[in-house]
């Protein structure tokens, strides 16, 4: 007899003596789903034989006790700074703004719902690296100071398993960090930027003058003015060219933007003409109205500062190409955020190996020195990012580079801390 059905005796202990204090007809209807139900039990032991092969791909199975243990201790500690720097944030930020909020008669459920549950997402994830750093410093020099590495280490356990648990919880963390930044902050920050214009007085630009753009290839676009409340622009002109000659000239005074539409660059033009040149002749045709299909949106006419964070990945992507199609120029911060989202990510793993070599060795004095080097590498990190992100805006840097030197620079100082990290 082997441990399992040593095991099973004790729950069919429990299980008679259960129907023993319950009538007949009970046990005759358990008998009888017993007997019913040994077809399907068949066929379920026949399926975990026939696909036992897919447990190589389960990626739990190689975590034993001490991993879960890490991971409890990793995830609960960073989820606890987390909280706890964020709480301090709020309590500033509302007396910082609590005046603006009483002067614009700003609601209750806006201030909470609108504003600070699209606050606390947005920093949280921005100093996410921050958070696992302090994290890693403070949960391991806690194990380090209890003996616990050491009792590892003396086990048999090398330091490259001793990273697996971090580095599993890392890839957690980074791909919740990614799938916030790609898609969900976006779109709260759009909320949080409204309610900023309404009641903290961050009015938003609004309006556009004088804006050219190449809409298709050949196809030069201008309009005079733009308003982005009424998603109307004034003074609409749209040449098209051929082998570098003027085919088409089209007028209008006023182009409206159909928001409603189901599809994209939908526009109204009003009190239009179109002068065709065929030749040594021109074709003329005007109207008072004229629904038409132009390549232009509302985001490609006005900029406002902290724009590119309101695209979702995709969207900033496809912006991207477009804008790069047009010659446009006022497109390098939007390829900076863009590769920044990616690079942050795996910024995690960087920051966890760093932390982790320089804790894990026990020390006198406590953990004080390390959550000073670790606020310090963790401030100098986020300073170079927006030290590179300034130099591929103004000074022609490549944006995938500025995004990605913080990350080089770290690994290189990772390196160096994994080979002098106890064995």
């Amino acid at each position: 007899m082997n441990i399992k059905q040593l095991r099973r005796h004790p729950r069919r202990y429990k299980i008679l003596r259960w129907l023993s204090q319950h009538p007949v007809w009970l046990h005759r209807m358990m008998g009888w789903l017993y007997l019913h139900t040994a077809g399907l039990r068949n066929v379920l032991r026949w399926l975990k034989g026939k696909l036992g092969w897919m447990q190589k791909f389960n990626p739990f199975r190689h975590l034993q006790i001490i991993d879960w243990y890490i991971i409890r201790k990793f995830i609960g500690t960073y989820i606890y700074s987390i909280a706890l720097i964020i709480s301090i944030s709020i309590v500033f930020d509302v007396n910082e703004n609590l005046a603006k909020f009483t002067q614009y008669h700003a609601p209750v459920h806006a201030i909470i719902f609108d504003y600070y549950a699209n606050f606390v997402p947005y920093f949280a994830n921005l100093f996410s690296p921050l958070f696992v750093f302090i994290a890693v410093i403070f949960f391991t020099s806690k194990l380090a100071g209890n003996s616990e590495i050491i009792a590892m280490l003396a086990t048999g356990i090398s330091f490259n398993r001793l990273m697996r648990p971090y580095m599993f919880s890392c890839v957690l963390i980074s791909l919740l960090s990614f799938y916030l930044t790609a898609y969900v902050i976006p779109h709260g920050t759009v909320v949080r930027q409204n309610f900023e214009s309404l009641y903290k007085n961050n009015k938003k630009n609004t309006s556009a003058e004088n804006v050219q753009l190449q809409v298709d290839q050949g196809v030069i676009a201008y309009i005079q003015h733009y308003d982005n409340n009424l998603k109307k622009g004034y003074g609409f002109l749209l040449d098209k060219f051929e082998n570098k000659k003027l085919v088409s000239h089209m007028t209008a005074m006023e182009a409206q933007y159909d928001t409603i539409s189901d599809s994209k660059y939908h526009w109204t033009l009003r009190d239009w003409k179109i002068r065709e040149m065929r030749g040594l002749r021109e074709h003329i045709t005007s109207g008072a109205q004229r629904d038409t299909v132009i390549q232009i949106e509302p985001t490609d006419l006005v900029y406002s500062k902290g724009q590119q964070e309101t695209f979702t990945s995709p969207e900033l992507r496809d912006y991207i190409s477009k804008q790069v199609n047009r010659g446009s120029s006022n497109v390098v911060q939007y390829q900076v955020e863009y590769h920044k989202r990616i690079a942050s990510s795996f910024a995690s793993f960087i920051l966890t190996i760093i932390g982790l070599s320089l804790s894990s060795k026990k020390r006198k004095g406590g953990m004080g020195m390390y959550l000073g080097i670790g606020l310090a590498l963790s401030f100098t990190y986020i300073l170079l990012q927006t030290i590179s992100s300034s130099f591929a805006i103004q000074a022609n840097f490549p944006p995938i580079l500025a995004a990605w030197v913080p990350n080089i620079i770290f690994a290189i100082v990772a390196y160096f801390c994994y080979r002098k990290a106890p064995r």
